[in-house]
């Protein structure tokens, strides 16, 4: 039940559109005699090989972005470990709850920045930015409390690997997969029952009436899968499609973060 359901949620108006169409131009094609036989292998040089090589590269994309933000939620647990632990017990750690506050509201901010459409989100980019401000002032802030210059410095190191972890799920959100590749693979899959009505036709009237409006349906239906799996993974952030990332986790962090 669930492999259909997940099937069934890349079935869209544009799918039962493309369907039409082929069933459509498959019929006038037959009416007014209009045959051909097509080459099959133009539908894999012209179609399948774009459409699969733009899924692999937005597939590695995902994988990239998946262990960016390990990495970026990993430093982060590692800095908070920090503060918690590094400022002598005889003090009053004057930092921890801060250090707890600025976490969740960077895991919030981080959220929104990634999964905003807007091409550039200066504002969002900035909220992120001061968040980093502000654990910078609270890694200062460890120095007073008499922790050592050398831990003070792995602390800055922790937050330097956390900037440049959101730097590159900042890139991968910014530059996607070949936009001509996807513009192109996207016209051949629109004119596709256009161009193969008469060899659907040829089926038919060569074969069995039927044959040429299934192979119609199914070429149409498999050609825009794969382009909605495309689509779907070309933004791992957007939270549409099951393969997305859960950016989310401000509630799970909250809870480790109160670890005492």
């Amino acid at each position: 039940m669930r492999t259909l359901k997940d099937f069934f949620e890349i079935v869209d108006i544009h799918m039962v559109i493309v369907i039409c169409l082929s069933l459509l131009l498959t019929y006038l094609c037959i009416h007014f005699n209009l045959q051909s036989d097509l080459p099959s292998g133009f539908v894999g040089i012209a179609i399948v090989f774009p459409v699969v090589f733009s899924i692999n590269a937005a597939y590695k994309r995902r994988e990239q972005a998946l262990g960016y933000f390990a990495d970026f939620k990993a430093h982060f647990v590692s800095l908070y470990y920090a503060h918690r632990d590094w400022i002598p017990k005889a003090e009053q750690n004057p930092t921890i709850q801060d250090f707890r506050n600025i976490s969740l509201e960077t895991f919030t901010r981080l959220h929104l920045y990634l999964k905003n459409e807007e091409p550039d989100a200066k504002n969002e980019t900035a909220r992120v930015y001061n968040q980093f401000s502000e654990l910078s002032k609270l890694n200062e802030k460890m120095r007073t409390c008499g922790v050592p210059a050398n831990e003070v410095s792995r602390a800055n190191q922790y937050l330097r690997a956390i900037i440049i972890d959101f730097e590159k799920l900042r890139n991968i959100r910014l530059y996607r997969t070949p936009i001509a590749l996807r513009a192109y693979s996207r016209i051949f899959l629109n004119i596709f029952p256009i161009i193969f009505g008469p060899f659907f036709a040829n089926l038919s009237v060569k074969y069995y009436p039927v044959i040429g409006y299934i192979l119609a349906v199914l070429y149409s239906v498999v050609l825009l899968s794969l382009d909605h799996i495309q689509e779907d993974l070309e933004n791992p952030f957007d939270e549409i499609g099951e393969d997305d990332i859960k950016l989310d986790v401000r509630e799970q962090y909250e809870t480790i973060m109160n670890d005492e």
